[in-house]
């Protein structure tokens, strides 16, 4: 195997920019920024738009399509014209 192909892989920290909170993980990630973690230490800092703080699958603020209610909607409007043909 090759030797010095490879980006280093440290600690960081991602950052959600809607609500603030952070994580610390690995990664090959680079930034110019940095913050002081809750152990003393001081990691690169990358901000990020969507984490599962913040996703609206994770979070349960998911809006829930009501199906049924789409299906009766276009029966409403367009009848059950051709239904049963192929």
């Amino acid at each position: 195997m090759r030797s010095n192909i490879h980006p280093a892989y440290r600690p960081v920290v991602y950052q959600d920019r809607t609500t603030g909170d952070a994580f610390l993980t690995g990664s090959t990630e680079t930034s110019t920024q940095t913050i002081e973690w809750s152990d003393g230490r001081t990691y690169p800092l990358i901000k990020v738009d969507r984490t599962r703080y913040s996703h609206p699958f994770w979070t349960g603020s998911s809006r829930v399509l009501d199906s049924a209610g789409q299906v009766e909607k276009f029966r409403r409007r367009y009848g059950t014209r051709g239904a049963g043909r192929i």
